[in-house]
């Protein structure tokens, strides 16, 4: 048995058994199914949308919705720096240039100031922006207040990366609601699994079509197999979607459960000079996927790197913030709106074990090593 404390693993248990084992007995086996239609009513009414796609994965979401939304060969799409290799993944699937803008410092998220500049830079070059993909970093609703008017004010069509995201809410409206189309992730160490998974949000009635269309080989309604355009395997399994629907039940949850040990950890560290929770002072809206922290070297004399050192001593896993895209070396040639936080971010913060499946005996032991630590310092 493997006694490291993780991140976030899974939180499953009988729900999800009893879930699964009758969409087993059922015979619905294969891709589709009752559960895949009821797990697709299920989450845009919690999200507050009228459609959704369930698809294999978040970054299939991000995939078809700027297929969607007309993005082509040789096109612009702008998105944060600050974010999971997935979100400019997608936009290179199409074949349009990742742009990358980076972030405000207390958040991570999207810097709106330096998208407008962005957008206006860009059309002044003449570039054709075929989409804006904010993400909601760590469970955080990007500033939708003043993103979608930026980009309405240029023509350009958002398309919101609410992978991490889900159960959060910016100015009173759920994540996954803002935009043309919304994108979430069902992956194992998100707010809540289906294993493997993610789903397309969205108003449109012609769009959430247009997806599922896509997502199913592109296969036209003919007794024979027939194809007039590329189509892609993108559907979401009806077991994985009954894992999903049991899910959803606990989501709030799962979403106290982090909540409580993110004030756990911000009990911890409100004594300690130089060190922040991550992601502003006011969480209230925020689904706590992930806690981290961000550490001030001058002030603290030791850094995010050597906490993170000290953590793996005793077993516990941690990590850095995201690398931010535009350091990656496989998105080197693209251009950015950089003002240096996400940088900073990166090479400031740690996440911290923060799973609603951590035990209280798990937190106990992640919280007594982190008191060592810092008692070494005082």
């Amino acid at each position: 048995m493997n006694d490291r404390i993780l991140m976030s693993s899974p939180d499953v248990g009988e729900l999800e058994e009893t879930y699964l084992v009758k969409a087993f007995r059922s015979g619905w086996i294969a891709p589709l199914g009752p559960d895949v239609d009821a797990f697709e009513l299920e989450v845009a009414d919690r999200v507050g949308v009228a459609h959704a796609a369930a698809l294999s994965s978040g970054t299939a979401a991000l995939h078809l919705g700027l297929l969607c939304l007309g993005v082509k060969p040789g096109d612009v799409v702008v998105t944060s720096t600050m974010t999971f290799a997935a979100t400019a993944n997608a936009i290179a699937y199409t074949g349009a240039r990742p742009y990358f803008v980076d972030s405000e410092l207390d958040t991570g998220n999207m810097d709106p100031a330096l998208l407008e500049r962005a957008l206006g830079e860009l059309r002044a070059a003449g570039e054709t922006v075929a989409a804006v993909v904010p993400v909601d970093l760590l469970g955080k609703s990007a500033d939708y207040t003043r993103i979608l008017p930026i980009a309405d004010a240029f023509g350009v069509p958002v398309l919101a990366d609410a992978a991490e995201a889900l159960g959060a809410s910016h100015a009173g409206k759920q994540a996954g609601a803002f935009g043309a189309a919304s994108a979430i992730s069902f992956n194992g160490n998100k707010i809540m699994t289906t294993s493997g998974g993610g789903m397309l949000l969205t108003d449109d009635a012609d769009l959430a079509a247009r997806v599922r269309y896509l997502a199913t080989q592109a296969r036209q309604p003919a007794v024979h197999y027939e194809h007039t355009e590329i189509g892609y395997n993108y559907r979401l399994s009806n077991l994985l979607a009954a894992v999903g629907r049991a899910q959803l039940v606990r989501l709030d949850g799962m979403m106290a459960r982090r909540r409580a040990i993110r004030d756990r950890y911000r009990a911890l560290f409100a004594s300690v000079d130089g060190v922040e929770i991550f992601g502003g002072a006011d969480d209230r809206e925020d689904n706590c996927w992930l806690t981290s922290v961000v550490v001030d070297r001058a002030v603290t004399g030791w850094t995010a790197a050597d906490l993170s050192a000290a953590l793996a001593a005793g077993n516990i896993e941690s990590r850095p913030l995201w690398k931010p895209m535009h350091l990656q070396p496989v998105f080197a040639g693209a251009k950015s709106a950089l003002n240096g936080n996400a940088q900073r971010l990166f090479e400031t913060g740690v996440t911290l074990p923060s799973g609603s499946a951590l035990s209280d005996e798990q937190l106990c032991l992640v919280s007594s090593a982190l008191e060592q630590y810092l008692e070494s310092y005082v």
